[in-house]
């Protein structure tokens, strides 16, 4: 696999692979397109030039076919307001999972967003998503903010 900057030809690709973002098991009363239309979002507008915060990463097969994407917005810390990064979204293509790729793209995001003054890095993932949670506590995220939600 190799990693690389994303290009503006990436876009259907990467497009392709959100829908990925609700592949596990949802809470109760999620729609899973609600977990990735707001990235889809972001990424139609760093692909259209306006999105200059963003940071987004591909990993392309030995064919270089996109296998997998990272999106990371520069922003302040929610708390502290220090340069930090937010991880938008993590995908990998079917098949692609338990082989390091994942790991790799946050790597790469990590160092991208470091590069670029961030002291930090936050994402958000659902407690459910019990996949996810282990690679990031595995990479060394501490989970820190519990949200509770319920339907009215």
């Amino acid at each position: 696999m190799t990693i690389r900057p994303a290009t503006p030809a990436d876009g259907d690709a990467m497009l392709a692979l959100l829908p990925r973002l609700g592949s596990f098991t949802l809470p109760p009363g999620r729609d899973s397109r609600d977990l990735w239309r707001h990235d889809a979002a972001l990424l139609e507008q760093w692909l259209a030039g306006k999105a200059p915060q963003s940071l987004v990463h591909v990993a392309c097969d030995a064919d270089n076919v996109v296998v997998g994407v990272v999106i990371t917005s520069l922003r302040p810390e929610m708390l502290s307001e220090t340069p930090s990064a937010h991880l938008e979204a993590l995908a990998v293509a079917p098949g692609t999972e338990g082989h390091g790729l994942g790991r790799a793209l946050i790597d790469t995001t990590e160092a991208a967003a470091k590069a670029a003054g961030a002291q930090s890095i936050t994402l958000h993932v659902f407690g459910t998503n019990e996949r996810a949670r282990r690679l990031y506590e595995h990479v060394g995220y501490r989970e820190e903010i519990i949200r509770c939600w319920k339907s009215l």
